[in-house]
């Protein structure tokens, strides 16, 4: 009867041989030390656990009501020893997992700098870190290379045994960029920018994803991740720059943002420099203005209703009002914080974004009063919109 026991145990032992561990066996120096911090405290948790689960079946099984050989002692209520035992153990427990946890917070810290790239490797001096920055799109994930100029979709590339800084957000919703392999999960957010700090040890392709729910599309919200070589990794962006999708441009990024499912890795040879900060700021469509824009005047007294109306119709109808019938024109309130708009106008030029003059949704054209100090930019005032 135990043969056939077995037996009918191995269809799972084949079903778990399906399992991925890669979690549990990174290939990234920070998922290492994440995966070292789950042993560690998963250990200590299993001290008290287990003698508790084993207590409880000893107890049940020795004062059980059939038992008459044990020490029946209905008065009994309190023994020192016990409650020592009972109270210091997990209290030592807490201690340990407390300690540990609060100086892994500190150096598993997304935003802090990496100091090594293995547990006997340091960061060397003067070794700059890769920068990517990352754009959580519906439902697709764009990668830019400001140090290279280039970007791609649905791909994602690094050099081993190199830090890489990553700078997140997200265009429409909440998305939580995970690639087990390298590091913890870390959310991208519209309008905010996360930072992530790892490093690949070992070359390979590895699995990326969403963690975080987003949409119809979010099943196929995935990518791949190539650990390699440093010549191999140079071969990679030479083919990115290679690539015949032409440049990112701000148009072509709205076109791109739109919901799409299931996309297949695109190579991007030329980036718009200033499109993943106009991103973050929500003002990538022409003549609208930024989210720090917005904060630098609301910092000095405010817009009133015409700021709150300046970011409403990006941020909650923005598909609707990109070429929908029902949709409407968009109307924005004039930016006037950009410093190359405010030097140009000190001399008299006329404020404009895209080569388009700024008009904005009902407001005359902002007038400037230069200040005395030359080498200071002038101070924007708004005039009030006249009543006609």
């Amino acid at each position: 009867m135990s043969r056939f026991r077995f037996l009918a145990v191995l269809p799972l032992l084949a079903v778990l041989c399906g399992c991925n561990f890669v979690v549990l066996d990174p290939s990234g120096d920070v998922a290492v030390q994440q995966r070292d911090l789950i042993i560690i405290s998963t250990v200590l948790m299993l001290l008290i656990i287990i003698p508790v689960m084993a207590l409880t079946i000893l107890f049940a099984w020795r004062y059980r009501q059939t038992n008459t050989e044990a020490k029946y002692e209905p008065d009994w209520h309190h023994s020192t020893k016990l409650e020592l035992v009972i109270w210091s153990a997990p209290l030592l427990i807490i201690i340990c997992l407390g300690a540990l946890t609060w100086m892994a917070t500190h150096l598993l810290d997304p935003y802090r700098p990496l100091s090594r790239i293995t547990a006997d490797q340091p960061v060397a001096a003067g070794v700059k870190p890769l920068e990517v920055d990352v754009v959580a799109l519906d439902w697709k994930w764009l990668f830019i290379y400001p140090e290279y100029g280039v970007a791609s979709l649905n791909e994602l590339a690094a050099p081993v045994n190199r830090p890489i800084t990553f700078r997140l957000t997200s265009s429409s919703v909440m998305n939580s960029f995970f690639v087990p392999a390298l590091a913890g999960q870390i959310y991208a957010m519209p309008g905010m920018e996360s930072k992530l700090h790892a490093v690949i040890n070992e070359a390979g392709s590895y699995r990326g994803f969403s963690a975080n729910y987003s949409g119809a599309g979010f099943s196929g919200m995935h990518f791949a991740f190539k650990g390699l070589p440093a010549a191999d990794f140079d071969k990679w962006v030479a083919g990115v720059k290679a690539g015949t999708n032409g440049e990112l441009t701000r148009q072509a990024y709205l076109e791109l943002e739109r919901p799409s499912q299931n996309v297949p890795v695109r190579y991007y040879p030329s980036v718009d420099p200033g499109l993943f900060k106009a991103i973050v700021n929500m003002c990538v469509e022409p003549g609208k203005m930024c989210a720090s824009d917005m904060m630098a005047i609301d910092a000095k007294g405010g817009l009133g209703k015409e700021g709150a109306s300046n970011v409403l119709p990006l941020a909650y109808d923005k598909y609707a009002r990109r070429g929908a019938v029902l949709g409407g024109e968009p109307a924005y309130v004039v930016g006037i914080c950009a410093p190359d708009d405010l030097s140009k106008a000190a001399v008299g030029a006329p404020v404009s974004v895209g080569g388009a003059r700024i008009l904005g949704g009902g407001l005359s054209t902002p007038a400037f009063t230069p200040i005395s100090a030359p080498s200071a930019l002038p101070m924007p005032t708004l005039r009030q919109p006249s009543n006609s």
